[in-house]
């Protein structure tokens, strides 16, 4: 009985010290059933909408819940208003890691040749990053983390190559828009240099392949596509260079900040209004969320 006893004590104490805890791992059943499914039920979410605004204010309120410091970066583009979303936690703790990923979605969907004046649903390309995004803030462990984290959602990376009249009613600004305009604004308003920058983008995909983006920080990539062997994703985080895109990452590239694209371009509904929930698997979310789970817990 006495030797019960201090068993029981001692199991109470490494419960209080929250040793006997179970730790949080990135769900992809979750990020997909919650966050993906969030944002479809909104519809179309590009710049200046109700709906991209209600998204804004939905991610706030999930950092929240998730106790992240919240902060938003509000301005106007051409006539557009803009909100980026960020999230900080760690504060104080090392060098700052931004993870980004865009929520907004392309308001004319120009690579569909059945509807290219509809919108783009935006399940893979907005819905996946963000998706990813809001499950780390809800697993990471922050006594496990050495670097101050800011999760960072940006608006308007996806009206690139139209104007401001694909958003709004005349009069408008018939100015060719440049792509990732919310990370843009990031980039030149920091207060600090972050150590890194990670973009996730299009990694929903259920046929997921993702090679390395040759603008990348190549040292970044192979640490990140070496956790992703270690965990057994070989098959899709594959150590190939492929595509070189201009995404949310370019901005932090040319102010000399290492950073990388995670994307997964060999995506068939790009730009489509077949960019559904149908073809987002939550294992690709998952593959993409454990990765950089491990990375930041493990620095």
């Amino acid at each position: 009985m006495r030797i019960l006893s201090r068993a029981l004590m001692i199991f109470f104490a490494l419960l209080a010290m929250g040793c006997g805890s179970t730790p949080k791992i990135f769900d992809g059943n979750h990020a997909y059933t919650v966050f993906v499914a969030e944002q479809m039920k909104l519809g179309p979410r590009p710049s200046g909408s109700a709906a991209n605004r209600a998204l804004a204010e939905y991610i706030a309120a999930q950092l929240k819940d998730s106790k992240w410091t919240v902060v938003t970066q509000d301005f106007v583009y051409r006539g557009v208003p803009v909100r980026n979303v960020i999230g900080k936690i760690g504060e104080g703790r090392g060098p700052v890691v931004i993870l980004g990923a865009h929520f907004d979605t392309r308001p004319f969907a120009d690579e569909d040749n059945t509807a290219p004046t509809s919108p783009v649903p935006g399940a893979n390309d907005g819905a996946s990053g963000v998706a990813v995004l809001l499950e780390l803030a809800r697993v990471l462990d922050v006594t496990k983390l050495k670097n101050e984290v800011w999760l960072a959602f940006f608006d308007a990376e996806d009206n690139g190559n139209l104007s401001s009249c694909a958003l709004m009613p005349a009069p408008c600004d018939p100015a060719i828009w440049q792509f990732s305009v919310g990370a843009e604004y990031t980039a030149a308003n920091l207060t600090t240099k972050p150590e890194f920058v990670v973009v996730v983008d299009m990694i929903g995909d259920a046929n997921q392949d993702i090679y390395f983006e040759q603008s990348s920080d190549k040292e970044l990539q192979e640490k990140l596509w070496n956790i992703a062997a270690q965990l057994g994703y070989s098959n899709h985080f594959i150590p190939q260079p492929k595509w070189n895109i201009m995404d949310d990452h370019t901005p932090f590239l040319q102010r000399g900040i290492r950073a990388i694209d995670i994307i997964d371009f060999d995506y068939p509904y790009w730009h489509t209004i077949q960019d559904t929930a149908d073809k987002v698997s939550a294992v690709s979310l998952e593959r993409v969320g454990r990765v950089l789970q491990t990375w930041l817990q493990s620095r």
